[in-house]
């Protein structure tokens, strides 16, 4: 395959870069046989909060529009983090 678009090379390396991570934390399932409740907690508390991140500043454009991006995901952020508080807090 030979191409003279940067852009293409780019996608495709960045996709063997993101099945090689993906098969190395699918193959720690096997190797390991039981793994720390704690650590666990932390890395599914880390997963959810890179989630909530991405969908906000990637895929919700419209109140980061006019150079806002920044207050625009503190914002919504800040209102999730007060969403979970107030449903500990109440629920």
């Amino acid at each position: 395959m030979s191409t003279n678009n940067p852009a293409i090379l780019q996608a495709l390396l960045a996709t063997i870069f993101t099945w090689g991570m993906t098969a190395l934390g699918a193959s720690l399932v096997f190797i390991t046989r039981s793994v720390n409740r704690r650590l666990l907690d932390i890395m599914l508390e880390f997963a959810a909060g890179v989630m909530i991140f991405v969908v906000v500043e990637e895929l919700i454009p419209e109140p980061q529009r006019g150079g806002h991006t920044d207050v625009a995901t503190l914002g919504a952020l800040g209102g999730f983090a007060l969403m979970m508080i107030l449903d500990v807090a109440l629920g």
